[in-house]
């Protein structure tokens, strides 16, 4: 593979915690495609990992209930045609996966407030676009 599988920081997916399963891809192929277990899945027991903080496995777990089969995640990969690019692939997503997961909340949002001069602006504005637009009536002509 192509080296070890990073989550975020110093935090690495030990290799020995991931299960490879091999099959058939389904769809268009030649001669090639019925003979070559090409599709990827790879399995990571998150419930039981010790790779990652706890803090971190609990907001996971949380954030992945429902993609979860008894605490283990999965992930498919058969985009290519190589078995090798799909490893790598499935290795990502799941990489991915966890560092979205396991990402920190977003702060709050603060309810911004618009100053008053700027209120006061607007409204005058809108006051002389509108009598502008009066004065371009015929009225008062007569």
């Amino acid at each position: 593979m192509s080296g070890p599988h990073v989550i975020r920081g110093s935090v690495v997916l030990p290799e020995a915690e991931l299960g490879w399963r091999f099959s058939r891809s389904s769809g268009p192929g030649g001669q090639h495609v019925n003979t070559s277990d090409s599709q990827v899945e790879l399995r990571f027991d998150l419930a039981a990992t010790q790779a990652l903080p706890e803090v971190w496995k609990e907001r996971a777990l949380e954030r992945l209930a429902g993609r979860l089969v008894d605490g283990v995640l999965t992930v498919r990969a058969s985009d290519h045609r190589s078995q090798w690019r799909n490893r790598e692939t499935a290795a990502v997503r799941l990489a991915g996966l966890l560092a979205e997961a396991t990402a920190p909340p977003p702060k709050a949002r603060r309810k911004s407030r618009i100053p008053r001069g700027i209120n006061e602006r607007r409204l005058r504005e809108k006051k002389q676009r509108g009598d502008t637009k009066r004065g371009r009536s015929g009225r008062g002509w007569d």
